[in-house]
């Protein structure tokens, strides 16, 4: 099922990816800040970049849905990604479908996660017709959990991921409480 979707909101391109996106994707994975909240912290290199690529676009393939590029509109810059995936790594919340988000630290405090947010949770409910929504953030990433209350989430349980060990919680959000616009 080959999906050509584009997604776009005032400041903000989110599409399929590119070649030309590993190296600045890879340089996002490569900041300790960023990946301070993702499973155990590691930074990532550019072949492990490359691969989360190739698995991110199989997603789009088999599922219709996937993580979107998320380029900068008035730069053509890769700022990062969002979008859903189903959260495998945490077999208690499904079936599930996860949004996520990641972006470089100089695409932080300016609204451009929950801009892309945003945009995907419209996506899901009203061109995929999913019925819930989630989002996993560690105990203590306040700046998501924030993002994930602007979405209109709210939070179901905290357990423990056993990828990685660390505490999180788990926020959703259902196509009955979803403000259609």
């Amino acid at each position: 099922m080959a999906t050509t979707i584009t997604l776009e909101t005032p400041r903000l391109i989110l599409r399929r990816w590119r070649e030309e996106d590993v190296a600045p994707m890879a340089a996002v994975h490569a900041d300790p800040e960023v990946m301070r909240w993702i499973r155990d912290g590691s930074v990532r290199d550019e072949q492990q970049t490359r691969d989360g690529i190739r698995a991110w676009e199989r997603e789009w393939e088999t599922r219709g849905f996937g993580l979107f590029a998320v380029e900068i509109r008035s730069t053509g810059e890769l700022a990062g990604f969002t979008g859903l995936s189903v959260p495998a790594y945490l077999p208690e919340v499904l079936p599930a479908v996860e949004i996520g988000w990641r972006l470089g630290r100089s695409h932080w405090g300016q609204g451009l996660a929950t801009e892309a947010a945003a945009a995907v949770v419209r996506f899901g409910f009203e061109e995929r017709g999913l019925e819930r929504i989630v989002s996993i953030a560690q105990v203590g990433n306040d700046a998501s959990e924030r993002i994930m209350a602007k979405l209109g989430m709210r939070p179901v349980r905290e357990t423990v991921n056993p990828d990685g060990g660390r505490r999180v919680r788990v926020f959703e959000l259902s196509s009955d409480h979803y403000e259609y616009a």
